[in-house]
């Protein structure tokens, strides 16, 4: 039976003292600059204390008009450091290994929030992007490397490059969202090359023990998932990175893509050669057995989302039962706020269809 409870090893940094990760969840509840709250500081380090051996924060925006969402959390300016060191030394205090998730929204940035118009790969009528110039380009690669910096002035043991969900980054992947005719678009690997200069700007401009991950998702927002796991290959080859998180949506589930289908969308990234590079999966997974299941199809780690929201010590359920499974959904007001979410994460979490009742 696969130990949810071994260490685990990076090429870079401090090892994890199990296989659970804290997904990177959307919360809504930083203050308007983009400076930590109370709420937020609470709802990660209770995540800590509760035994998850890393705990990610939420997405967190690299420049000011690549604001997702309201109370999004920054890391664009200075001004982000102070309370993202509390939160780093709280988590590490927990025994957790801290990371900040680096994030940019592009054309799926509202316009009403940021006051301008969303930047895109190239110009989409349907959002009202326009498209970044090739400075522009350069300028968002260099951003994304200033945050690692900030993070790791913070106190962090590392970041999380977000490269999935239609973001930015998975925009520059996808040649639908991608038309650029420059060295950043046509061919898979010119509209991977963001994504490497990034990690190749964040491992020269970081200590040496630094640790970097990056989020893909190898299907929708025009995604091909040969190019998805071609550039997985790639990744692990290479080594720069120390994991590569996929987000599957669901673990479980075939590709979308008929040509594909007849086996799991995990296993067309399991099977292939990692080195010492780490493979953490995320998507409906809820309990122990869920869990002992991914790590048995090949992951070397999970990430828990919805199951670490309504617990927040869910390894430390899950090490004294082997077959924990959450609480049965729809759940109170009043659970997830003794789980820690501030207002603003509750009221968003009762927009989840069947998760909180009323």
């Amino acid at each position: 039976m696969a130990d949810l409870f071994a260490p685990m090893r990076f090429i870079r940094g401090p090892e994890m003292k199990n296989r659970l990760m804290l997904a990177p969840l959307t919360n809504l509840q930083s203050h308007p600059d983009g400076t930590l709250s109370f709420d937020e500081h609470r709802w990660l380090t209770f995540r800590a204390q509760g035994g998850f051996g890393l705990t990610m924060t939420a997405a967190a925006h690299v420049q000011r008009i690549g604001q997702g969402f309201p109370g999004q959390v920054g890391i664009f300016s200075d001004v982000h450091i102070p309370g993202l060191a509390r939160l780093a030394e709280d988590i590490r205090k927990a025994g957790s290994l801290a990371v900040v998730q680096l994030h940019h929204a592009g054309m799926r940035s509202p316009a009403g929030l940021i006051g301008e118009a969303p930047v895109c790969p190239s110009e989409d009528a349907e959002t009202g992007s326009r498209a970044l110039t090739l400075e522009e380009v350069h300028r968002l690669r260099d951003d994304f490397i200033a945050a690692a910096v900030r993070a790791e002035k913070a106190g962090f043991d590392g970041v999380e490059i977000h490269g999935a969900h239609g973001y930015v980054l998975c925009q520059f992947l996808s040649a639908e969202t991608n038309r650029r005719t420059d060295d950043y678009g046509g061919s898979p690997e010119n509209r991977a090359r963001l994504i490497l200069e990034i990690i190749d700007g964040v491992r020269a401009a970081c200590r040496a023990d630094f640790n970097l991950g990056l989020r893909l998702s190898p299907e929708r927002f025009g995604l091909s998932l040969m190019e998805i796991r071609d550039l997985a290959g790639r990744l692990f080859s290479e080594a720069k990175i120390d994991y590569l998180d996929m987000s599957l949506w669901d673990c479980f589930k075939e590709p979308v893509e008929e040509a594909h289908r007849g086996r799991t969308l995990m296993s067309y990234f399991t099977d292939l050669p990692r080195g010492e590079v780490r493979l953490g999966v995320a998507g409906k997974i809820m309990s122990a057995a869920d869990a002992r299941a991914m790590l048995d199809a090949g992951a070397d780690f999970v990430l828990l989302g919805r199951a670490a929201i309504l617990h927040h010590d869910w390894p430390q359920k899950a090490r004294a039962n082997p077959d924990f499974r959450p609480v049965s959904l729809p759940v109170t007001r009043a659970h997830l706020e003794a789980e820690g979410l501030g207002p603003p994460f509750v009221t968003y979490m009762a927009t989840w269809a069947g998760f909180v009742e009323g």
